[in-house]
Formats: structure tokens, sequence, C-alpha cells
């Protein structure tokens, strides 16, 4: 199972408590999301514009640098990653992203910092030793060509920690995925680890968009699609709904082709994003209260390891851990 975001239904996501609260409830990999700071310093964000996950808005000091910008065809505003240097960053205190659904998760704000790769690297390496189990790390490139744009990359740094960290061969507790197909295409051939191919459901990966390749993430999703994403990379994560659809009134229903095709393709299938509340669940497994409410998430964590899903990102580390160990345990 991989903490997505770390344990990011109960703490900030993106911090090194969250991080290591996933790991302690038995994820096998912790998700950092990668972006860059002006100096060219690798942290975890889930995306480059940062009010909705920092307290960058309170710090006046700061007021200067909100801005407009262009980042993948979408128009954003706010603050940026890529506008502060490390030292800045480190003056600021994560927040929860999502307080209408996790108000309990708010108690944490303005507690922890954003963590450097280098910081969530060591922190996997430190955990492995105390939880007597590998802990691995599930890396994604956020934004690439966006970064790759403005002249700061987010490869050569990710390939230098990795090797710095000893983790660039093939058995390495090691992911790198990314949402485009240009730069795991490159980094098949820098790195060892294995690489993961994301797939929204929606949509076209920005390299391809840039490029003029008419393709989309469905045509990705194809027998062909597949079997082209096998020539560079190990796996591939789908958002959930491509895995077993949902009705039009929010029921899941039976699976698609695509965890056979997949593995017919030699790749793995890890989906993204379950979570405990109401909000996200399909509608039969909902509890009747409002969306910030848990509902039935085992019965839907079971449909999808019935399914044949190789793993699965998750909010909730405890109960992904629970209801795989339920349907693997001796009847």
């Amino acid at each position: 199972m991989i903490g997505h975001r770390g344990a990011s239904g109960y703490r900030p996501e993106h911090t090194l408590e969250a991080y290591e609260l996933a790991a302690r409830m038995g994820a096998d990999y912790i998700e950092p999301d990668l972006v860059t700071t002006s100096d060219g310093v690798l942290v975890a964000r889930h995306e480059p514009e940062i009010s909705a996950t920092t307290d960058v808005a309170e710090h006046p000091e700061f007021a200067v640098r909100r801005t407009t910008k262009t980042i993948d065809g979408l128009t954003r505003h706010g603050w940026f990653a890529e506008d502060f240097t490390l030292a800045e960053l480190n003056t600021l205190r994560a927040v929860e992203r999502l307080p209408r659904l996790r108000q309990e998760n708010t108690i944490y704000d303005e507690r922890y910092r954003v963590p450097a790769l280098t910081d969530v690297l060591a922190l996997r390496a430190r955990l492995s030793a105390e939880l007597g189990r590998e802990i691995g790390v599930y890396i994604e490139t956020k934004n690439p060509s966006y970064f790759a744009s403005i002249g700061l990359p987010l490869e050569p740094a990710l390939v230098r920690a990795l090797r710095e960290a000893g983790l660039d061969e093939p058995d390495a507790p090691v992911f790198l995925q990314s949402f485009e197909t240009a730069n795991l295409q490159m980094l098949r051939g820098q790195v060892g680890v294995r690489l993961v191919q994301l797939i929204h459901g929606v949509g076209a990966p920005a390299d391809l968009v840039a490029a003029e390749d008419p393709r989309g993430y469905l045509d990705l999703a194809s027998a062909a699609g597949l079997a082209e994403i096998a020539e560079y990379a190990d796996g591939i994560g789908p958002l959930k709904d491509l895995v077993i659809p949902r009705s039009g009134d929010g029921v899941l229903g039976a699976p698609s082709p695509l965890v056979s095709q997949a593995h017919t393709a030699g790749l793995l299938v890890h989906p993204f994003t379950f979570r405990n509340e109401n909000a996200f669940l399909p509608a039969q497994y909902r509890s009747g209260g409002p969306g910030a409410d848990y509902g039935d998430a085992f019965a839907e964590y079971e449909a999808f390891l019935r399914a044949g899903v190789d793993g699965m990102f998750t909010d909730n580390p405890d109960t992904a851990v629970a209801a795989r160990s339920a349907l693997l345990a001796p009847v």
C-alpha cells in the first residue's frame, strides 16, 4: 500500500509527520510529490502553487510574491515554490488542504515544515531500520515540462539524490511516476529504478499536448497504449474509475479490462486515490451522513483487490492495510 502524500487522511499532506505516520500504519511506500525551489532544491508539495498547503498568505514579507502563472495550459493565482529559496520555504508551515472535510487535521496546521527530498529519503532510511522492514518511496515529478521550460528541470536533482542515497538500483524500494510521458522515457535511460505512467480519466499528458500529439490519457489506457507504455515503464497508476467505473449516479460497477490488459503487457497496476470519507466513496458504500463522515471504505478496497490491482494509493494507510490483511487471511 502506498501512503498517498503520507497519511494525509490524518495529517497535513507532504510533511515528514504524515510520511512517518503512514509508515507506522503499515504503508509499504510513502509518496512525495516533487517541485523545486528557485535555488534548485527538490521539495515535497502537491503542486507548484503553495497557498492551499502552507501558511504563505499569512507572511506579509512574501505578499509581493503573489502572482499569476500559466502551467500546462491552466491559469493559476497565488504563490509558487519556484519563486522561493529553500531557506525562505523553511520559514513556512504546512496546513490542511481539505479543512472542510478534514477539520480534525487542522489542529496540526502551522506545526510542520515543508520537507526537502533529502529529508524524505533520510526519514525512509531511519524508519526502515527502526521498523525492521523496508519502507519505499514512490516519487512523483510534478509538472516536469513546466519546470524544464523555466530552467529548473526536476530530473537531474532527482537522479543525483537517488544515487547519493544508494537507491539507484533495480531492486531499490523506489518507484518514479509522472503524468507526462517524455520525462519517464528520459529517466528510463538514466536510472535503474521502476517507473510508473500515471493515467488520468480525462485530458492528455502536457508533453503530448505541447508536441501536438493527438493521444490522450484514454489512448494510453487502451491495449495498444499499454503496450507502448511497457516499452519504458514498469507499471501504470490509473484513476481508479478506469479500473472499476462508476455509473452516472456514482454506483461502483463491474471491473473494466484495464487490469488484465495491463498485466498482459507486463505492467503493474496501482490506482489512485482511496479515501475513507463519504465524499470520495462509491454511492453504495456511503454511510448516509455528510461528506466528511466515513463510509464503508473496506468494501471499496475489497472490490479493487478482487479486481486484481497490485497496490493502491491511499490517504488512510491503516484502513487499506487492514482491508488487505482481511482479504488475504485464511478462512
